[in-house]
């Protein structure tokens, strides 16, 4: 078995390693500066575990793991011009240096690339890895235009928004999970309990960026805290505080997500101070810990040696008790 960290370096040293020989030069410059921006490369490395749960020839499927990352920072690069971000992994985001239409069009381009890169998987899985592929591609999508349907509203329950999640962010580490053990040979039965693995793990992975953006250190977190409260975006936390609120504390909250001008700092300091009013830090705890609870069911039921899982423990223990 391999170790996370060489799982991390090979893969890294296989992405770096990527050269698009095609032109216009233009088109390409923005894919090979996002790929070099790194990141914790979590769903190549998670395709590779699972993979490596039943063979060992790793590098077989390098091209496949790369193309779960390309798409992965496909997404990415919309997802910054849709927010208008400026600053992905401490770098300027594509449409910020080279405009607009070159991000659309770039993005557009990483796409189809994914798909090349994934259509390199050996024949006799092709169509069971296309299959899952396309149809998370899709479900992403569709967690995409519900996170934009939740913006207009304020009646968002928590089964939609957990709902949300699933599509926008677990559905690809499940993924990630469940095609590399189809082609590392595994049981129908043990691809289907990673992949609930993988779902399980990243509901809990997003909620602990909604707890995060509140409660984490800003000198580790990397950036300041509060931003979800800036925007009104409708997380876990907001969404349980305003279910949970008495009605003079939802009369304030609706009066700071209603405010078109405020101070950030004290809308920050007020929505905190509800949010421990109300006791929502406790509730997303327990709910991160429910899920998490699911992750290590699902793990545990997958029918190969307790060492040879003990990789993907270890990663799921250490994504959940990150700062950043």
């Amino acid at each position: 078995m391999f170790a996370v960290s060489e799982l991390l370096e090979r893969i890294n040293s296989h992405i770096a390693g990527l050269q698009f020989s095609r032109s216009p030069q233009g088109l390409y410059d923005p894919i090979t500066y996002v790929l070099s921006m790194g990141g914790k490369r979590i769903r190549p490395v998670l395709m590779l575990m699972a993979y490596n749960l039943y063979k060992d020839d790793v590098a077989r499927i390098f091209d496949v793991a790369t193309g779960i990352e390309v798409y992965h920072n496909y997404t990415l690069l919309h997802d910054d011009l849709m927010d208008k971000a400026d600053r992905r992994r401490g770098k300027e985001t594509v449409h910020k240096v080279w405009g607009d239409n070159a991000a659309i069009l770039s993005g557009d381009a990483m796409l189809v690339l994914a798909y090349q890169f994934m259509a390199k998987c050996p024949e006799e899985h092709l169509k069971e890895v296309m299959d899952v592929f396309s149809l998370t591609a899709l479900e992403i999508c569709e967690g995409q235009q519900l996170d934009m349907e939740f913006e207009r509203r304020k009646d968002v329950k928590e089964e939609e928004y957990l709902e949300m999640i699933r599509l926008k962010t677990s559905v690809l580490l499940a993924a990630s999970l469940k095609i590399g053990a189809l082609l590392g040979g595994a049981s129908p039965e043990d691809a289907n309990r990673l992949y609930d693995f993988g779902m399980n793990l990243g509901v809990a992975f997003q909620l602990k960026d909604d707890f995060l953006d509140v409660y984490g250190d800003p000198a580790v977190f990397g950036k300041n805290i509060g931003g979800d409260i800036l925007c009104n975006k409708k997380t876990y936390m907001l969404i349980k505080a305003f279910e949970h609120a008495a009605d003079s504390q939802r009369g304030e909250l609706d009066g700071w997500v209603d405010a078109e001008s405020f101070n950030p700092i004290e809308k920050i300091a007020a929505v905190t101070n509800l949010y421990n009013q109300i006791g929502v830090r406790k509730l997303c705890e327990e709910k991160m810990q429910e899920y998490c609870e699911r992750a290590a069911g699902s793990l545990a039921a997958v029918c190969v040696s307790d060492e040879k899982k003990a990789g993907l423990k270890e990663l799921m223990e250490s994504l959940m008790h990150r700062n950043v």
